[in-house]
């Protein structure tokens, strides 16, 4: 017995050295308006894997940073945006590559935040990423009090929802119980509200961390859309980058007037 628990033991430190030496990948986005180092995340895999295989595809050479809103995100990375003449409406492109999204509290929309779009929920319900174009967050700095008002605009429905589903259905029962037996009433209520608690604490409820607090209070971000669209990767080098693209002037396709063309490649440590 103590033999086997040694192994087991052997065999869980020999996996937390193995992800502890699990290699870090970067790339670098070059624009005509400077260079920004992006570290990908080991957290979301799969978008970090389909991303390197397309920048060393040259997938993103010669796109464009084609959607720019202020105190927002800049979009860019789409097929249909290369070579693109001025003021053509660009969108999701020709090559489209969908896979699953990889949603993880650690990794959240700071400022800097390299992520991945997708199409909308009435066309795509299970929030599945286009890893063929990205967008890096620039967003704003927050109050604690604006991220409350974030979480409850949230989870109110949520709660509204679950008291229509569990709550409502007994609700005349609930009122006869109260005046021929207030204790079966009082055992009742518990254990309705002990099932909307339970539905609720396993439910898609947005509730900030003390990390995403912290960085959206100081750095910025868009937390309004964390939960809604995979976050895998961030900028490390070049954040004025983003600054300057931000600031560029725009058409009424938030397309900025002036092309702001990239490359991308990976980074040989």
């Amino acid at each position: 017995m103590r033999r086997l628990l040694g192994v087991w033991i052997l065999i869980m430190l020999l996996g937390q050295v193995g992800r502890a030496q699990e290699p870090v990948f970067y790339v670098l986005i070059s624009t005509n308006m400077g260079n920004m180092k992006v570290k990908l995340y080991n957290d979301t895999p799969n978008h970090r894997d389909n991303f390197l295989k397309l920048a060393g595809e040259q997938h993103f050479d010669g796109t464009l940073f084609y959607r720019v809103v202020k105190n927002f995100v800049i979009q860019g990375g789409s097929s249909d945006s290369r070579n693109a003449p001025p003021g053509k409406h660009i969108g999701y492109g020709s090559k489209s590559n969908v896979i699953d999204s990889e949603f993880n509290d650690a990794c959240f929309h700071k400022k800097g935040a390299l992520c991945a779009p997708r199409q909308p929920e009435d066309i795509n319900h299970f929030k599945m990423s286009d890893i063929a174009q990205f967008y890096i967050v620039k967003g704003r700095v927050y109050t604690n009090e604006e991220l409350d008002l974030i979480e409850k605009a949230h989870n109110n429905p949520i709660k509204i929802d679950l008291k229509k589903k569990y709550y409502l259905p007994h609700k005349a029962e609930l009122a006869e119980l109260k005046k021929t037996d207030p204790k079966a009433f009082n055992k009742k209520l518990r254990a309705i509200k002990d099932e909307i608690n339970f539905h609720y604490s396993i439910s898609d409820k947005k509730e900030f961390t003390e990390a995403q607090r912290k960085a959206y209070t100081t750095i910025g971000g868009t937390p309004d859309l964390d939960g809604e669209y995979t976050v895998f990767g961030e900028v490390t080098q070049g954040m004025e980058v983003i600054n300057k693209i931000a600031r560029l002037k725009t058409d009424k396709n938030n397309r900025p007037v002036t092309d702001v063309k990239m490359k991308v490649s990976v980074i040989k440590l």
